[in-house]
This record gives C-alpha cells, sequence and structure tokens, in this order.
C-alpha cells in the first residue's frame, strides 16, 4: 500500500530546512547513467557526480540489482553481530590493497575521525601521552566533524564553534620542506590527500608524497591518506596511492566507495588495527548489510577488466577540450587533476568567479562543481560514455561563450 505523497517545491526548502544549504532553484527527481531530470522533466547532463561519489553515474543496473536484493533480505543487525556482506566486503579490500584490517562506517568524515584516533590511540598506547600532534595541510578538507573540520585547514569550516582540538598544526601542500620543519617526535600522523579535492583539485607531487613517508618513517608517526574524494577508481587506479606507489599506513574512503549509497571505510594494517581493542570504537550502522551490498557492487565493476584503464581515456578526452575552451575564450589558465577528478584554474580576469560559471553551465542544462571560488570541478561517472561527454561539454563550451561574450 502506498500513501500518497503532497507535491513539494523548491520554496519548501527554505521553509523546513536548516539553512545551511543553498541548493538549486531545480529538484532532481530522477536520475539515470549521466543524466538527470527534474520536477519539470528537465533533462541535464551530471558531470558532478554527486559531487564524486555517483562512480557509476545513476540507478547502475548492478548497484540496484545488489540493493533490491540484500533489501529483501536484510537490513540492519547492529555490530553486535556481523553480517556477510560486510565480510565479503573487507575481505575484497583486503585483497586490493595493502590494508589487512577495514573499519566500516557511514561518511568519509567518520572514515577520517576513526583514522585520527586511531592514530592517537596508537602513539598513546606506544610512546605515551606527549606523542599527539597531527600535522595536516592548509587548504584539505577531511569532513566536518569538530575532529576532522580543526584537521582540514580552513578557518572558514572551523570557526566561530568555540576551542578547537588542539595539537594540530598546518602546513603548506606540496611543500616538503615546510613538512620537514614541523613534524617532529611529538608528531603522530601526517594526513594528506593524494589530490586535494575541495582545495582545487591539486595533485600532490611525488616526491611531496614520498618525503612525507621518509619523514614518518624517521618520527614514528603514521601516514594517513584520505582518499575520500580520489580514491575508489577516480585516479584510474583503485586508491590514488597506487598511482603513486607510496604506502601509507591508513586510508580513509566513502563518496565513490558505495556509488551513492552511504557507506566509509577506514583501511590499515593488522599491527595497527590491535589498538582498536573491543570497545575503543565504534558506530551504530557502520557496516550494515544494505551499504556493504552496494560496495560490494560497486567493487566489483570498477575491478572488471577495461573500467579503470577507460577512465584515463575519459580524462583525456575531457582535459584536450576543457584546455581547448580555456584558451579559445582565455577563461582558464591551467586544467589539472588525476583520472576523472579535474580542475579547471581560472584565469586572472575571471579569478573569483566560479559561481559565475556554474550559474552559466545550469542555464545550459549541465551540472558541474567548484572547488573554492578559483577553480571549476568536474568529477563524472567512471563509466560516463562518449556522446555524453561530448554532449556535456558542447554545453559547457555554449555556456562559456556565453559568459564570456557578455
Amino acid at each position: 500500500m502506498s500513501v500518497e505523497q503532497a507535491p513539494v517545491h523548491r520554496a519548501d526548502f527554505d521553509q523546513v530546512m536548516v539553512p545551511n544549504y543553498a541548493p538549486a532553484a531545480f529538484i532532481p527527481v530522477r536520475g539515470e547513467g549521466s543524466r538527470v531530470w527534474d520536477q519539470a522533466g528537465r533533462e541535464r547532463v551530471d558531470f558532478s557526480g554527486g559531487i564524486a561519489v555517483n562512480v557509476l553515474g545513476h540507478c547502475h543496473p548492478a548497484l540496484v540489482n545488489a540493493l533490491t536484493e540484500q533489501g529483501n533480505k536484510l537490513w540492519h543487525v547492529s555490530n553486535v553481530f556481523t553480517n556477510e556482506p560486510a565480510l565479503q566486503l573487507a575481505k575484497k579490500l583486503v585483497d586490493a590493497t595493502f590494508a589487512e584490517r577495514v573499519f566500516f562506517c557511514n561518511s568519509g568524515a567518520e572514515a577520517n575521525e576513526a583514522a585520527f584516533k586511531l592514530a592517537r590511540r596508537v602513539a598513546f598506547d606506544r610512546y605515551g601521552e606527549e606523542k599527539y600532534e597531527i600535522v595536516a595541510a592548509l587548504n584539505s578538507f577531511h569532513g566536518r566533524t569538530l575532529f576532522t573540520v580543526s584537521v582540514g585547514g580552513q578557518p572558514k569550516y572551523s570557526d566561530g564553534f568555540g576551542p578547537k582540538i588542539t595539537g594540530i598544526r598546518h602546513v603548506p601542500f606540496n611543500d616538503l620542506e615546510a613538512l620537514k620543519a614541523i613534524v617532529s617526535d611529538k608528531t603522530c600522523a601526517v594526513v594528506l590527500e593524494p589530490v586535494q579535492g575541495e582545495g582545487g583539485v591539486l595533485p600532490a607531487d611525488l616526491a611531496y608524497l614520498q618525503g612525507a613517508r621518509e619523514l614518518c618513517n624517521q618520527h614514528n608517526a603514521l601516514l594517513i591518506f584520505d582518499e575520500v574524494q580520489c580514491g575508489m577508481g577516480r585516479s584510474g587506479h583503485l586508491f590514488a596511492y597506487m598511482h603513486y606507489g607510496v604506502i601509507p599506513d591508513i586510508v580513509s574512503s566513502a563518496k565513490s566507495l558505495g556509488g551513492g549509497f552511504p557507506i566509509g571505510a577506514m583501511l590499515t594494517t593488522e599491527a595497527l588495527a590491535k589498538h582498536f581493542p573491543v570497545g575503543t570504537h565504534g558506530t551504530t550502522y557502520g557496516g550494515n548489510p544494505l551499504a556493504c551490498a552496494v560496495a560490494g557492487a560497486v567493487f566489483d565493476v570498477l575491478t572488471t577488466p577495461g573500467v579503470l584503464e577507460g577512465v584515463q581515456a575519459k580524462h583525456q578526452k575531457f582535459k584536450a577540450r576543457l584546455e581547448g575552451i580555456g584558451q579559445h575564450y582565455g577563461i582558464f589558465s591551467q586544467v589539472r587533476g588525476l583520472g576523472l577528478l579535474i580542475g579547471c584554474v581560472l584565469s586572472e580576469a575571471w579569478k573569483g568567479k566560479a559561481r559565475a560559471v556554474f550559474d552559466a553551465a545550469e542555464q545550459e542544462n549541465l551540472m558541474i562543481l567548484q572547488a573554492g571560488p578559483d577553480v571549476i570541478r568536474f568529477a563524472p561517472s567512471l563509466v560516463v560514455e562518449d556522446a555524453d561527454i561530448d554532449e556535456g561539454l558542447d554545453r559547457f563550451e555554449r555556456a562559456v561563450a556565453k559568459l564570456t561574450q557578455g
């Protein structure tokens, strides 16, 4: 029996929701592949991917099947019990990565919260209470809990909530000398995004990550890679650390891990995981059968031969066209990123105007993203079809033409 719902409109948001978001003027109601339709039936090409989440687009048959099948079996049993989908997914992640142990949660913030707590716990157990400092990069993003937002190094997100978590130090990203100057025997962890996402789609230099690894080894600190945005295939490798060949101690994952279903994970080694014995950390919904069944299906599709290899070809297709648009209209100074996490850096004349580009794209029925005021971000489905890439970039070029030519 279905109960008929009263119609809702965008204006209702301002009446019933906390005003911490400013959503677009339209409400998406249906998605398929890289296309989305709103309440009025208007169709859009989606190059935003739910902010790098919809790794296989909208309503991928393998994910719909996994969710439907599991939905008819078992939804939730709590962590008083384990469940089959969680164990199956954990085995897949362990077999495919450096990790030997997995902790499941519900979001990237929770995955990072677990990573930071584990790093402090390991240092406390092994070296005592003086070793608790976490070193992070300026303009990084690690989540919205008080701990993760403090580590993030963006005052606009962390100011105004009373005393911050202490023992967190920030240095410029990609500056190895700055890192060397601050990491000490008080450091319990260095946390970095291999590709800064919110900070402007900025890939780390190889020498920087290698240097961070060496510093951590020298000072008995853990190296944490936040791969919430750049992991699960987005770089063209299953995880971005594989692109660089630098092995961390802990990796956090979420976003693309569930392809749109909320799930996060912290991956680490057996030796480190021992510092989280029974009762030290937990989550009500983490590792629930629904999320793990969907994430398992995401993993299976991503690791199908040809899928990750296809990401690089799609990257080149995007990059060539975007560079052409940038040069022709004088709007971009650089196109950067890894795989299908791409940032277009606005030229001097267009600095600070990312929102205007975003709005112009929306007028042409294209969904894109910003990464701060100076960078346009693309995070499409990893299986986006070439025809959708062409159509979406045609729309983008029309938007840029109208914007730049007044």
